[in-house]
């Protein structure tokens, strides 16, 4: 005979090695354009347009650096669209993914990249005043006073 209280029933499992699903603190639809992480894309994705207006129009005289600028500018600028487009129409909601730490995985990454094409194009910017030789008798500057000045634009 089993005491008051007691039952033949084995307790039941411990919940502690199982956790829960992920969930999604940020909204879905327009209100992530409220929240500080939908802010940050949408400035992502402006100032990348920018950047990517002005290095193309200094017409890119040092291909080698300002090429990876280009590259870094252009793919932030489809991943912010694409990661703001998962909250816009309601995906995070359907994909069982720690939103909050992608969040935060893809704006530090987007801000390492960023950070390396502005020490880039700073650099490019800094060669305004090396000459280019192009024969023996004919020297001129890297960049021209128009490239000069789009380059520190872009550069900020």
């Amino acid at each position: 005979m089993l005491p008051r209280g007691a039952s033949s029933m084995p307790p039941p499992p411990n919940s502690a090695p199982y956790s829960p699903p992920p969930r999604v603190t940020l909204p879905s639809g327009l209100e992530i354009l409220r929240t500080f992480s939908g802010a940050v894309i949408f400035l992502e994705i402006l100032f990348g347009t920018i950047v990517w207006i002005l290095v193309a129009s200094t017409g890119v005289p040092l291909p080698l650096l300002q090429g990876w600028v280009m590259f870094v500018a252009v793919t932030a600028w489809f991943l912010s669209i694409v990661f703001l487009s998962v909250f816009l129409f309601g995906y995070a909601n359907r994909v069982a993914v720690n939103w909050n730490q992608a969040d935060f995985i893809f704006h530090g990454a987007t801000f390492v990249f960023y950070f390396g094409a502005f020490l880039l194009q700073a650099g490019t910017t800094s060669l305004h005043h090396f000459p280019r030789k192009f024969n023996s008798t004919t020297q001129e500057s890297i960049l021209s006073g128009r490239e000069y000045n789009i380059s520190i634009a872009a550069s900020v």
